[in-house]
């Protein structure tokens, strides 16, 4: 379990609901939605304009640290049988060391502070993305580890990942293998629209606290119906969020989606630190 998290007391009939499913992955709901991003769209052109390179990526990522710290059920997770809140907000990716077929992979976690917002995010992400793509250091943290063991047969390698798992359980884990580990972050988060994907289904992990994983879709066109019956063009991005329904209820998850809209429909909000009160 994380080191920077505490325990969460909770009700009886939450704790028999985890007894009878303890498995993260008996515990998946799946929302979907398509997001008007019309606004969004507006901003980040805006800003280009000015000079300012922010991407859709960082902007998603920068809603997503304000709605985990405006709805902290989001940011907890449960480990042999018991529900931890996390302290802080790590959102973590997978990042291509080059874009072609045969191109490794190598996991990366972005700690986003309160005082955060869509500039220092943005710095932030772009920074770790070009250590890894640049190879300007060595890999490090979990990424390490796993080029390690990936390279050991079966024999050893099957053994010694059934005892990484039982540690990571009991929290005796050393910090080289929960460092820049996705598994261990708040949310892991798939940005399928930057190679012309839609958002789509992916399932959770038992393995590390993390209790859910969006995956953010192209943005397209598409038509709205106005109350008055006039057809306006909008811009629209499909988010797929799985998320393990023990942390929280289904009246939670929505209102949290629906914050993660209102966010993107008023994108000067991104500006914002990441930890401010928003009240929708």
């Amino acid at each position: 379990m994380s080191k920077k998290a505490h325990r969460v007391k909770i009700d009886t009939l939450k704790q028999c609901m985890i007894d009878l499913k303890p498995d993260r992955k008996e515990n998946e709901v799946y929302i979907d939605r398509d997001l008007d991003v019309t606004e969004l769209v507006r901003y980040i052109d805006e800003c280009k304009k000015k000079g300012i390179h922010y991407t859709y990526f960082h902007a998603f990522l920068t809603a997503i640290a304000k709605v985990m710290y405006n709805r902290p059920f989001l940011n907890r997770f449960i480990v042999n049988r018991h529900m931890y809140q996390n302290d802080e907000v790590l959102l973590s990716f997978a990042a291509k060391v080059s874009f072609d077929d045969n191109s490794g992979e190598l996991m990366l976690v972005v700690p986003i502070e309160e005082n955060d917002n869509i500039e220092s995010i943005s710095r932030k992400t772009a920074e770790m993305v070009d250590k890894v793509r640049n190879a300007k250091e060595e890999k490090a943290g979990a990424n390490d580890v796993a080029d390690i063991l990936g390279k050991l047969p079966n024999l050893f390698r099957v053994p010694i990942l059934a005892l990484i798992g039982f540690f990571g359980k009991h929290g005796l884990l050393p910090k080289s293998m929960t460092d820049n580990n996705i598994y261990f972050s708040s949310m892991i988060i798939s940005n399928l629209g930057s190679i012309g994907c839609g958002a789509i289904y992916h399932n959770l992990a038992d393995f590390g606290i993390c209790s859910s994983l969006a995956t953010i879709g192209e943005i397209v066109n598409d038509k709205r119906i106005n109350d008055d019956g006039t057809e306006e063009l909008i811009k629209t991005c499909s988010i797929g969020v799985t998320i393990d329904e023990r942390i929280a209820d289904g009246f939670y998850f929505a209102r949290s989606i629906q914050m993660i809209e209102y966010i993107l429909q008023h994108p000067e909000m991104l500006e914002e630190p990441a930890g401010r009160k928003i009240t929708v």
